[in-house]
């Protein structure tokens, strides 16, 4: 992940923990910061077109799949773990914002600009990074949404 994110031309650094941030409430109990401030990277699947959408949300909230759905213009389903590795090259719980297997539409919840600072996933459960809600849209390309 540091390669992918060096690549970009970002400085952001991954750091490796003792304990697990596969969930959000994990991931900032280890890191000493708010639920909603981990950036928790969520991949569904297009019913129609069968495409892997990864939706970054902030940890506190709940996606809200019919109103992705009605944005994307089809309805969307929980992909099983082998699709989602297929698409991303990571596992689930570990899933960062770049780097996929596959090109991903993406979608950035709203909620995580009122941070100054927030927290990702770098391809493994134990591996994180920080970056601001302005370098996760440059990063990743994607569209700013309301996701709850």
């Amino acid at each position: 992940m540091q390669d992918a994110l060096a690549g970009q031309g970002f400085t952001n650094q991954v750091i490796e923990l003792a304990e697990s941030t596969r969930t959000a409430a994990e991931a900032a109990a280890t890191l000493g910061c708010a639920i909603g401030q981990i950036a928790k990277s969520l991949v569904f699947q297009g019913v129609g077109t069968q495409r892997a959408i990864l939706i970054i949300a902030s940890g506190v909230n709940r996606v809200n799949e019919k109103r992705m759905g009605n944005h994307l213009g089809e309805k969307l389903a929980r992909p099983d773990a082998d699709f989602v590795r297929a698409q991303t090259g990571f596992a689930i719980g570990g899933i960062p914002p770049i780097g996929h297997a596959q090109p991903l539409v993406t979608l950035l919840d709203e909620d995580l600009w009122q941070y100054a600072q927030i927290w990702a996933a770098a391809g493994h459960p134990h591996a994180v990074f920080c970056l601001t809600p302005d370098e996760l849209v440059r990063m990743t390309g994607g569209t700013i949404i309301t996701v709850k």
